[in-house]
């Protein structure tokens, strides 16, 4: 309480009116979208978007989440573009104008470039009748009732529906191209994502000093390898071939079921003659779906001939 005025019901109010300026836009979203994503897909060059103040910066978020899904893009401020910045935008490319009143003049200046060279003008106002909706080659309409600002004036509720607008624009197209978590990796390169997606078994799979044993061996001699391995498993070799794993779990179930003859039973009778392999090209995003489905922590990586190369375990898919 500050003054008599609870700073978290504003905060909760404000939050609120923002999510509901978002809701009452759905119905507004029509043909005009489609036909834009259409267009952007169909782009032979780049998507220009701009705007100008607070619509800028929401403008250069866009760029950025569309050049990242797949869509090249950049921002351009409209007053750069009479001092030079003209010459970035080519015959090929689309402008995606952002404001919320449909009447920025700075925006509003190089329309006539935009028409006197054939390139394509995609407008998003909050006003159907607004002098960038009757210039566009196509209107979308984001119409916000009111700002979630108390006095009505600051940009709050338009700039959030404007934002949630770009992501649902990238969404869209990623959808209609297919883009996928290796597509995304493209352009996410250096991150933790990028590096996931990008690696595979071979770059962090344990390939020395593996838990080796024979199937012959008798769980006795076979807890201590599992033991030793610290990988809650061990691998049954035979012929130079994977035939089979054990792994804590499996000696605990047996340890449990035989009582007194446990030590006499051989790996061969209670180990699992099927293990999940993959090869050492199989990327971690995928080798994490094969861990997760089958609720197991390690998988084997093995070659065309089933010999061992080596185990990746969950943690190795975390990087």
């Amino acid at each position: 309480m500050v003054n008599n005025i609870n700073i978290l019901d504003v905060a909760a109010q404000c939050l609120r009116d923002e999510a509901e300026a978002i809701t009452q836009v759905i119905p507004q979203l029509d043909d005009s979208f489609e036909q834009a994503v259409r267009l952007i897909k169909d782009c032979q060059g780049k998507v220009i978007v701009t705007g100008v103040g607070k619509s800028g910066h929401v403008g250069a978020k866009i760029a950025a989440t569309l050049a990242s899904t797949g869509t090249p893009a950049f921002y351009l401020n409209p007053l750069d573009a009479f001092h030079g910045d003209l010459g970035m935008i080519s015959s090929t490319d689309i402008v995606l104008a952002l404001s919320n009143s449909g009447q920025t003049d700075e925006l509003l200046r190089f329309v006539p470039f935009l028409k006197e060279h054939g390139i394509t003008l995609i407008g998003v106002s909050g006003h159907a009748d607004s002098l960038l909706a009757r210039n566009s080659d196509l209107h979308i309409l984001l119409h916000v009732a009111h700002e979630a600002c108390p006095l009505n004036l600051a940009p709050t509720s338009s700039t959030t529906v404007q934002l949630a607008f770009g992501d649902a624009l990238a969404i869209a197209l990623m959808q209609v191209r297919h883009f996928d978590a290796r597509d995304f990796a493209q352009f996410h390169p250096g991150g933790s994502l990028g590096k996931r997606l990008l690696s595979t078994a071979r770059d962090v799979m344990r390939s020395d000093d593996l838990p080796t044993i024979s199937p012959q061996m008798t769980l006795a001699e076979a807890i201590l390898v599992v033991s030793r391995g610290m990988m809650g498993m061990a691998v049954a070799m035979e012929d130079g071939c994977v035939a089979g794993i054990i792994t804590d779990g499996d000696v605990r179930r047996a340890m449990e079921r035989l009582h007194q003859d446990f030590y006499n039973v051989h790996v061969s009778d209670v180990m699992t003659r099927r293990p999940k392999c993959v090869t050492a090209e199989t990327r971690l995003t995928d080798i994490q779906t094969i861990l997760h489905k089958n609720n197991i922590h390690a998988v084997l990586v093995t070659d065309d001939e089933h010999h061992l190369l080596g185990i990746v375990e969950s943690l190795s898919c975390m990087i």
